[in-house]
């Protein structure tokens, strides 16, 4: 059996984001600054190292990062950054709509919880929910086919689970939990923001409203 830096290893090599709401004990040993400094000094040997987003007691979402690019690492990155670019407009206006109806009080981040039952209900009752979330669950990214609201959400809620974006702690409830990478989205999305002026979050509410392209 794996030690728990074992463990943690594992999990960083294999590109997970380590937060307090997926792996709260591999968290806790990486809140360690000792454990982070061994870490590193065996990650190194790989090229790589611990990288964090976020800061304060409980915010730090740790994953795996490369100690120097070089054409590999950064052919590697490129991709990396090339999918996520591909899900932003989606995910953004995902997340405008959580916030629109008022499920969510402040953006949707890592612990935060989330009942489908209930978005579901405020969509259903809400006729320009109901056309945001069809266009949102038809794009690439979701993949849904389905004609009814049940059938959208359900596969929008799914898919951002097996993307790391939420999990369901227990199978048995609709409640969901934004996770560590939603932070690392958000940490991308001023990035690039900033750096390429895109309005990412007025595109997403065009798109929300009018046609996809």
């Amino acid at each position: 059996m794996l030690s728990m830096k074992g463990q943690v290893i594992e999990h960083l090599l294999k590109g997970d984001f380590i937060c307090r709401t997926t792996d709260e004990d591999g968290w806790r040993f990486l809140k360690n600054p000792a454990n982070r400094e061994q870490l590193d000094d065996y990650l190194s040997t790989l090229n790589r190292k611990v990288a964090t987003v976020g800061s304060g007691a409980d915010s730090d979402v740790f994953f795996c990062g490369y100690c120097q690019l070089g054409e590999e690492q950064r052919k590697v990155i490129s991709q990396q950054f090339r999918d996520i670019c591909n899900g932003l407009t989606p995910l953004v206006a995902w997340l405008v709509l959580v916030q629109e109806t008022g499920a969510q009080d402040a953006p949707l981040t890592e612990g935060s919880a989330l009942r489908l039952n209930e978005l579901q209900s405020i969509v259903e009752d809400t006729p320009a929910f109901r056309e945001q979330l069809m266009r949102i669950s038809h794009y690439r990214l979701f993949g849904s086919t389905s004609a009814n609201v049940d059938g959208q959400i359900k596969q929008v809620f799914k898919r951002l689970c097996e993307l790391g974006y939420l999990i369901r702690p227990n199978p048995d409830k609709q409640i969901y939990l934004g996770t560590g990478k939603l932070d690392y989205l958000y940490e991308v999305i001023r990035f690039i923001d900033e750096t390429e002026g895109l309005a990412l979050e007025e595109r997403a509410d065009i798109a929300s409203q009018g046609s996809l392209l």
